[in-house]
């Protein structure tokens, strides 16, 4: 069994769960420097949220799509996928 890493090309729509239920909702060139700014309460939106756990998130090598789909998954719509699909 190999270990596996997150991949630093290309773009991430990340999904995190807050302790409080909220669901963030974010775009990262660099999936685990920014997770480890979220752990280090160095993200506005999600310090006073902690624990925060990832839930989730998408490769993208197009930067178009990949700010669609965020868009897409702030909306209301988007939430409800989320919640359909996803849990």
């Amino acid at each position: 069994m190999t270990k596996q890493t997150l991949s630093t090309t290309g773009l991430f729509v990340y999904l995190l769960e807050c302790s409080d239920g909220f669901l963030y909702v974010d775009i990262t060139n660099n999936l685990s420097k920014c997770l480890m700014r979220h752990f280090n309460k160095e993200v506005e939106e999600t310090k006073d949220r902690l624990s925060v756990k990832i839930h989730s998130y998408v490769a993208f090598e197009n930067e178009k799509k990949a700010c669609a789909f965020m868009r897409f998954l702030k909306t209301n719509s988007g939430q409800c996928f989320i919640k359909q699909r996803w849990y």
